[in-house]
């Protein structure tokens, strides 16, 4: 099942922003997006709604022509794990 993925400065989330299924914290600056933290309620997980951030994030820095910075090891992970998104890693 497809989830709105919704956006606010420093944050994409998935459900209502103050009570996120799930969420990705980051910061840009000089074009790049630094992923601080990914977060997902434990009742949710396993359903893919991490990964879902992921590669929303992916999009969107490829979107403004960014780099990612993913100093959250789960980030870190799928973006290292996952060939076509290494064009936005900043390794």
């Amino acid at each position: 099942m497809e989830q709105k993925i919704q956006e606010k400065k420093g944050k994409f989330y998935i459900g209502e922003e103050n009570e996120p299924k799930a969420q990705l914290l980051f910061e840009e600056q000089n074009g790049v997006m630094t992923i601080t933290s990914t977060e997902v309620d434990p009742s949710e997980r396993k359903q893919g709604l991490g990964k879902d951030l992921i590669d929303y994030a992916v999009n969107h820095a490829r979107k403004h022509k960014e780099k990612i910075d993913p100093v959250c090891s789960f980030a870190h992970d799928v973006i290292k794990n996952t060939l076509e998104y290494h064009v936005v890693w900043m390794k």
